[in-house]
């Protein structure tokens, strides 16, 4: 499954296989549990996401919620998008640092880490990933490279 139009994360496990919910419904309680105060949990893109919320911070370059972190089922494998390792060169050097260390394979392209087995990852260091995301300052960085972006398209 690609993408689901599945209305809440627990339809959306709901729809998988034993495995893929097993691995899906895993990771989630991971996020869920290193969560920072601030974001949320809803269906994102067709998929389970986290973000930060509208009445939180509106000023989103596509007026969608900003998000943080999404997993979802594909055919092949299952993707762990990690948008605060891809929007951050040193969080990305930590990050992938701290996978090497585990011994694990990586499999990473931008911000999605790819994996077919809840025994490729290390959950450890997703839960570490997640604690590190405090609101403030993935807004701060945000809105720093928000910022770039607009200067960069005037001049």
């Amino acid at each position: 499954m690609a993408t689901s139009s599945a209305p809440s994360p627990e339809a959306y496990l709901a729809e998988l296989g034993p495995e893929r919910r097993e691995i899906v419904g895993r990771i989630r309680d991971v996020v869920n549990a290193n969560l920072p105060p601030g974001y949320r949990e809803g269906m994102t893109s067709g998929m389970i996401g986290w973000y930060v919320p509208l009445e939180t911070f509106g000023d989103t370059y596509n007026g969608q919620p900003l998000g943080l972190a999404g997993i979802a089922s594909q055919k092949q494998y299952v993707s762990l998008y990690l948008l605060n390792v891809y929007g951050d060169p040193a969080t990305e050097a930590w990050f992938r640092d701290r996978w090497a260390a585990t011994g694990k394979p990586l499999k990473m392209g931008k911000s999605c880490v790819r994996f077919r087995r809840l025994d490729d990852v290390p959950l450890d260091v997703i839960a570490e990933t997640i604690a590190r995301a405090d609101l403030d300052g993935y807004l701060e960085r945000y809105r720093a490279v928000a910022g770039s972006a607009r200067r960069a398209r005037r001049g």
